[in-house]
């Protein structure tokens, strides 16, 4: 995905923070700390996720689905992509 390349650096940079993030919940765990604790450190880290999911999904949708240069299978292709991906995180 090409594409992706022009917004490479915002996505290194959340896909790093979400690898610390799961750091500091392996460090809780390790380190015993308290549930409430280490559910809002999940809770944060399936937060960034989502918003680093939402914005690749945003991307695949402009450039295999919405774009104006595609043909019709182009667009089929690219909005079953989505729609399997879609179908996986549901589960």
């Amino acid at each position: 995905m090409s594409h992706l390349s022009e917004s490479s650096p915002d996505l290194l940079l959340r896909v790093r923070r979400i690898a610390g993030q799961v750091g500091a919940v392996e460090r809780a765990i390790l380190s015993e700390g308290s549930c409430s604790e280490i559910l809002h450190l999940v809770a944060a880290v399936r937060g960034a996720v989502n918003g680093l999911l939402n914005e690749i999904i945003a991307d695949h949708l402009q450039e295999h689905v919405a774009h104006a240069d595609l043909s019709d299978d182009e667009r089929a292709k690219g909005a079953e992509e989505l729609l399997a991906v879609i179908r996986r995180y549901a589960k």
